[in-house]
């Protein structure tokens, strides 16, 4: 990869899209071999929208198992990713100069809790972005302790911001599980996870928000985050990235562009600067390119579309959230030490989170308007309104729940019987 393409900072490119008024929409892309990988970013450097990369990698590299990774690559087995480290930085550059598009970004993404050799296999491939955190993680997709990911990703940050700068980090933090997770939790590890980056010599930010099961709620949530952000991150270049319901996806096609037509005006209505988009194939099999370029026009189209107009906050998300943002920061100086301890006491407890260093008090429930609520709040620092009846959790409620978001959108390009069915089985879940 060309110097040039080396000084193309992710966070000055959304940036520079922000200031002109237009939403960056990326995809969750990654394929194993590089003539597949450049194929897919050539694409999306190509599509009609404004956009950026994406690397995804592949599950061994994701937990440091580079050996299999290369075996994989060898014998032409399947990955369901790009393995950076096993490439080597010589051939992910050489993709990356074939793409001849000097202005186009890229991210690596990859799931890892301990990233260091992530991070070290990206900067010598002259990438200057990824994402993660050391709770987002950690808790929903290893076993590794807490205390361990904390360390991994202090010294990947201080390693990024030393040997590249302007490097942007992306906190997951507003992803946690992908649903059934109140918008103020999902609010309070992002901006941690913000401040945790700062801590260590990030200065260029993303703070994550996935669209839940109500879009006034959503509203307040990400107004919540993007103010305690300017009140937290002061001095430092941060935005705003939106995922597409990360949930249970309607089936149907007309349910699955719906539902990101709908995200991607969300988005737009509320300032958020970047979104990244899920295709109609994600209930039935790994998207194509030309799934993933149709998803990304679609999103930019409906983002120029007459902005929504929400109801007034009714929740008291901000408060919540800074709160428990409060919680975090009164118990050290440090943030680092502040999360674990916080997790520790059950001040930060994710629902329906089965992690050894994750508390299992809390429980969420969504209402009969829709909106997401908390059940139980365990030790967290919070006060919330207990529902008049309190909702019965059973198992069939649970997947009631979890399917709430695939009905809700799958439902009007249904047949009526099938209509029927869904709601009678709904009705005998709960």
């Amino acid at each position: 990869m060309s110097s040039a393409h080396d000084a193309v900072l992710f966070g000055d490119t959304v940036a520079r899209a922000a200031r002109k008024g237009r939403l960056v929409v990326q995809p969750r892309m990654g394929m194993p071999a590089v003539s597949q990988m450049r194929e897919g970013l050539y694409a999306v450097s190509r599509a009609r929208a404004t956009t950026v990369g994406t690397i995804t990698l592949d599950s061994y590299t994701r937990v440091g198992d580079h050996a299999s990774a290369r075996k994989a690559l060898d014998e032409k087995s399947d990955l369901n990713g790009f393995p950076i480290v096993a490439h080597g930085a010589d051939v992910t550059r050489a993709m990356l100069a074939g793409l001849d598009a000097p202005e186009f970004a890229i991210q690596v993404r990859h799931g890892s809790p301990l990233p260091a050799g992530i991070v070290q296999g990206l900067i010598d491939a002259g990438l200057n972005a990824t994402e993660g955190g050391p709770v987002s993680y950690c808790l929903p997709y290893s076993r590794t302790p807490l205390a361990q990911a904390h360390d991994a990703w202090a010294k990947s940050c201080e390693l990024l911001a030393e040997k590249v700068p302007g490097a942007h980090l992306e906190s997951f933090g507003g992803c946690m599980l992908g649903q059934l997770c109140p918008p103020s939790l999902l609010i309070a590890i992002s901006l941690l996870e913000g401040i945790f980056f700062r801590r260590h010599g990030i200065t260029s930010i993303s703070l994550s928000y996935a669209q839940q099961t109500h879009p006034d709620q959503d509203a307040e949530a990400i107004a919540a985050l993007r103010r305690l952000a300017a009140e937290h991150l002061d001095g430092t270049q941060w935005h705003v990235v939106l995922y597409t319901y990360m949930g249970v996806f309607p089936r149907t096609s007309g349910g699955a562009l719906d539902l990101l037509r709908a995200s991607a005006l969300l988005a737009k209505s509320t300032g958020v600067e970047r979104m990244i988009v899920k295709t109609p194939a994600e209930a039935h099999r790994i998207p194509t390119i030309a799934d993933n370029i149709a998803a990304l026009e679609t999103a930019s189209a409906a983002s120029q579309e007459p902005p929504l107009v929400f109801g007034p906050a009714q929740e008291g998300l901000y408060e919540e959230a800074r709160a428990l943002v409060e919680a975090v920061l009164d118990l050290s100086d440090d943030v680092g030490p502040g999360l674990l301890t916080a997790f520790e006491r059950g001040y930060l407890d994710v629902p329906y989170c089965l992690h050894a260093d994750n508390a299992q008090r809390t429980r969420a429930y969504i209402a009969p308007d829709g909106r997401l609520k908390w059940l139980t709040t365990g030790s967290m620092p919070i006060s919330v309104e207990r529902p008049a009846s309190r909702p019965r959790l059973t198992a069939g409620g649970f997947l009631t729940m979890l399917g709430h978001v695939q009905h809700h959108y799958d439902a009007p390009h249904l047949e009526a019987g099938q209509r029927l069915a869904l709601a009678s089985a709904a009705k005998d879940a709960s």
